[in-house]
């Protein structure tokens, strides 16, 4: 097995694309006029998956900073989290768990956060490869912002994703030497990835002479 890590080069070239992303959401939510204060509801017990190497190893650069205190209870909460998830998913249903990085509602590891993590809440859209745009509406509060102060809701300032997903995709490219196609895919959420350790990969057989 090959250990995934990210070069010094790499994560600064991830930390850029998350500063960027992190910009852009300020302006869209400043324009909306939407704040997370005061919210009654807490968006990491939303469930989804990552697909990246290179944001699972940064994901770990930042977990490795953590006291093993700190460490140890993320790690419990990440067990405890796929126990949760296994019923709702055994009945096909969406499991809302809180992750295992929240505590006391905020973020242990808010600098190293995933891409999915630091777009929701915002309207946004993305373009798939059939040419497509998808529309993420935001979360309920957004929605009801969006209600009061547009005519229609595609009138609304939204973030479009196309642009930093590409970037991410092209991080992933370089990781892997422009051979990410010859490696498993990743569909991870935040506590297999944990629980899972630092993300490793076996060799491909036309590699593993080299």
């Amino acid at each position: 097995m090959k250990k995934i890590t990210l070069s010094p080069e790499l994560t600064r070239e991830v930390e850029a694309i998350y500063q960027a992303m992190q910009e852009e959401y300020d302006k869209i939510a400043g324009k909306i006029e939407l704040t997370c204060t005061g919210c009654p509801d807490n968006c990491c017990d939303s469930y989804f998956f990552h697909h990246t190497y290179s944001e699972w190893a940064y994901l770990w650069q930042g977990l490795e900073q953590l006291d093993k205190d700190t460490l140890e209870q993320v790690m419990t909460q990440a067990k405890e989290y796929i126990a949760l998830c296994a019923e709702p998913l055994a009945q096909g249903k969406q499991p809302q768990v809180m992750c295992p990085l929240n505590s006391e509602g905020r973020c242990v590891l808010y600098q190293h956060r995933m891409l999915i993590c630091r777009t929701h809440g915002i309207p946004a859209t993305l373009k798939v490869h059939t040419g497509d745009t998808i529309r993420f509406p935001g979360c309920f509060r957004c929605q009801e912002i969006v209600n009061e102060k547009y005519a229609a809701a595609n009138d609304a300032p939204f973030m479009e994703r196309s642009r930093f997903l590409k970037q991410l995709a092209d991080v992933e490219s370089r990781l892997f030497a422009r051979k990410r196609h010859l490696y498993p895919k990743v569909k991870r959420t935040i506590a297999e990835m944990i629980v899972q350790g630092p993300p490793s990969v076996a060799l491909p057989y036309c590699e593993r002479e080299r």
